[in-house]
Parts: C-alpha cells; sequence; structure tokens
C-alpha cells in the first residue's frame, strides 16, 4: 500500500499502525541501535512505481523504516513525500547488484554503491526482525 505522506493524515497514521505496527518507543529504537536507514539512491522500480519517481532529474532516494510488524520505505519526489507499508509476511529480499525489495506486485532495487553499503547492518537487522516476526507462526508438524 502506498499512501501520500506529504501531510499528515490521522486517518493514513491508523491504516498504516494497522498494517505494520506502531512505531518503536524512544528506548527500543535505542536498544536496536536505529530503527531507520540512511539515505540510499534508487536503481530501478517496477513499472507501477514509475508515477513515484522524479522524471526530470535522474537521481531518486528513499529510506527504510523498521517497526514491529513490518517496514516503511519512504520515497521523495520533489517536494511529495510517499510512504509504502510492506508487513513482514509480503516481505521479499534479494541480494543482486545491490538489494531489491519485493512485495505486493512492486519491487525497489537501490543501487550498490558507497551509500548501499553504509547500510549494510540496517539490511542485517531488517531480516532479524523478519525472522523474529517470522518464528512467532513457526509451526511444529509431525
Amino acid at each position: 500500500m502506498i499512501i501520500d505522506s506529504t501531510y499528515r493524515n490521522k486517518g493514513d497514521e491508523a491504516l498504516i499502525n494497522d498494517l505494520v505496527g506502531k512505531p518503536f518507543t524512544f528506548f527500543e529504537s535505542i536498544r536496536l541501535r536505529g530503527i531507520g536507514s540512511k539515505r540510499m539512491i534508487i536503481d530501478d522500480v517496477s513499472p507501477n512505481l514509475k508515477v513515484y519517481m522524479n522524471s526530470v532529474s535522474g537521481i531518486n532516494y528513499a529510506n527504510i523504516e523498521l517497526r514491529s510488524n513490518g517496514i516503511l520505505i519512504h520515497i521523495n519526489k520533489g517536494l511529495k513525500n510517499f510512504t509504502w507499508a510492506i508487513p513482514y509476511y509480503h516481505l521479499v529480499l534479494y541480494k543482486v547488484n545491490g538489494a531489491s525489495i519485493h512485495a505486493q506486485g512492486h519491487f525497489i532495487r537501490f543501487k550498490n554503491n558507497i551509500t548501499f553499503k553504509e547500510n549494510k547492518r540496517f539490511f542485517s537487522k531488517m531480516l532479524d526482525e523478519k525472522i523474529k516476526h517470522d518464528l512467532q507462526y513457526d509451526f511444529q508438524y509431525s
């Protein structure tokens, strides 16, 4: 689900909180050693996400925020901001030349440059949180 988050809207906030959980508290974010990535350069997106990218400028930026039940990808398009809410059960992460996040029929690929390498620890933290979340629903078959 992609939302125009340029201006705060209580209805959108409630929808995001229901989908990916409430934001971490201050002390939880300190315990996790940060819940947000640094700004990364977008290399490619799926055709249905092209409308959220800058058409004039060649560089598009995004960053990722961890939530308890998913992640938020914040995309900047000029003066507008868009938020893509991805629950952990939809999230698929591929390690290609950079990183590629797939969910809900969309994908976003980040460029493999110095900003991506600075976020390597964040991606491992994101995968750890996804695994922790998925273990809640791990059923033993006999």
